[in-house]
């Protein structure tokens, strides 16, 4: 049996675990048991040999599960017949396709010879590889081990090390997280510059309709497109102001009454239950919003001689806001009790009511928390989709009518990527147009809320 990554890393983890007890242990018996005559706590020895233990070793199993392929790929085509070796580089892919598909147990037709013995000689060097990846990894574990056992002396500063490797992983995780979101940026911005090359700025940025059906092929009669975003950003914010104008008022008072008023029982059993919405599924709350909220909006509007589409941005928004309630609710209550006791006792001692000290004291302290909130809240509503799409529409309409069919940037971006058309052709491109467009508006916004935090929390700090 081939040893899977799986097992490899249950290996590895057991190792470490070891090695974190023989080098606590080791520095015990060192002293004799006086922890004092130690640089560092006991657990900071076994903490570095745990290290020394795992680190080498799944440095070489993340190194090897990246080359596998490519090695093996390149031993199992070396062994192929001239005929298939003097293939073009697109027909040798399709071979190395087949080969892996056959690997894999995906066989369509009868299987030539040739692929199937390629296939069996892949499997062999992948298991081979496998067990050598075990021995490697039980090696270096151990050497590890020894290595931080002979280390291990009262003067070794282990916590020092321990510190800084932690340092290094930290930083690490932090630089891979600052190019992911750099990479994410210059992709779409690069996608955006070629939809630019082919679409004027101008026509984009301030056009009054979104059409962007065009001919997928040169012989074909079709629309040009148009792809004026305006439609797209209005349906947009004006689903999102519903949903804020539902979230907002629903969340706050929420969290007032479970952080101030409600006693210990309800709030006990009151949260939970007010959390659980954010972990309904979207598609649930587009089926409620589809087949009650929307035909309840138009029932209601047709009897009050309203002209009320299927589909609405107020239906979209209203849902949308009852989904999005605990992000404001949850987090303005944890800032909220954040709030120190002092503040409250000292506005009950100058004569404040509960009521006075909730609007003049916590509110204004708590405002840079409650800020974030409705900022999660805001994007949270920006980017959702499955709701716009089954409760809304996909009319591109330009109008504030919230009882009219409206789409939103989100459903668009989903939309123009999927389908026949190809990735290079205005529809498609337009896609990162629109979430680059979104990106900086969103950016925009979050710095303009963190200035307004900022000043708030000068005047109160």
């Amino acid at each position: 049996m081939t040893p899977t990554p799986a097992f490899i890393l249950t290996v590895l983890l057991g190792l470490s675990a070891l090695a974190y007890h023989v080098g606590r242990r080791r520095a015990l018996a060192v002293v004799s048991g006086k922890v004092r005559d130690l640089h560092s706590l006991p657990s900071y020895y076994g903490a570095h040999a745990a290290l020394w233990c795992a680190l080498p070793a799944l440095a070489v199993f993340l190194l090897w599960n990246i080359f596998e392929g490519t090695l093996i790929t390149h031993v199992v085509l070396g062994g192929l017949p001239d005929a298939y070796q003097q293939k073009s580089p697109a027909e040798l892919n399709l071979v190395i396709n087949d080969i892996r598909n056959t690997v894999r147990g995906i066989v369509a037709g009868t299987p030539d010879p040739v692929i199937t013995a390629a296939a069996e000689r892949y499997r062999q060097w992948q298991s081979l590889g496998s067990f050598a990846l075990v021995a490697v990894v039980a090696g270096l574990g151990g050497a590890g081990i020894g290595y931080a056992w002979r280390q291990i002396v009262p003067q070794f500063r282990a916590r020092n090390r321990v510190e800084r490797a932690m340092s290094a992983f930290l930083v690490t995780c932090s630089t891979v997280a600052i190019f992911t979101t750099i990479g994410i940026v210059l992709s779409v911005a690069f996608e955006s510059m070629l939809f630019f090359t082919k679409v004027p700025v101008t026509d984009f940025l301030f056009g009054l309709d979104w059409s962007p059906q065009t001919a997928i092929r040169a012989d074909q009669t079709g629309a040009s497109g148009s792809f004026g975003m305006i439609p797209l950003f209005v349906g947009t914010l004006l689903v999102s102001l519903i949903a804020m104008i539902v979230a907002v008022p629903l969340g706050l008072l929420s969290a007032l009454y479970l952080a101030e008023y409600a006693p210990p029982a309800v709030r006990t059993y009151g949260k939970p239950l007010l959390e659980v919405l954010a972990g309904i599924p979207t598609v649930v709350y587009g089926f409620f919003a589809a087949l009650t909220v929307a035909p309840l909006i138009r029932s209601a509007g047709t009897a009050l001689g309203l002209e009320v589409a299927s589909e609405s941005a107020l239906a979209a928004g209203a849902v949308m806001g009852i989904m999005i309630i605990p992000f404001v609710s949850s987090l303005s209550d944890d800032v909220i009790n954040a709030v120190p006791q002092a503040m409250r006792d000292g506005s009950y001692a100058l004569g404040a009511t509960k009521s006075e000290t909730i609007k003049q004291v916590i509110l204004p302290a708590a405002l840079p928390g409650i800020v974030g909130s409705v900022l999660l809240a805001v994007s949270r509503a920006i980017g959702e989709t499955m709701i716009v799409v089954m409760a809304a529409g996909l009319s591109a309409n330009l109008t504030l009518n919230p009882l009219d069919s409206v789409t939103t940037v989100t459903v668009q971006i989903v939309t123009l990527l999927v389908g026949d058309q190809e990735f290079d052709s205005p529809k498609t491109l337009a896609a990162f147009a629109l979430g680059l467009v979104l990106f900086t508006v969103t950016l925009a916004l979050n710095i303009i809320a963190l200035r307004v935090v900022r000043k708030y929390r000068e005047q109160y700090e």
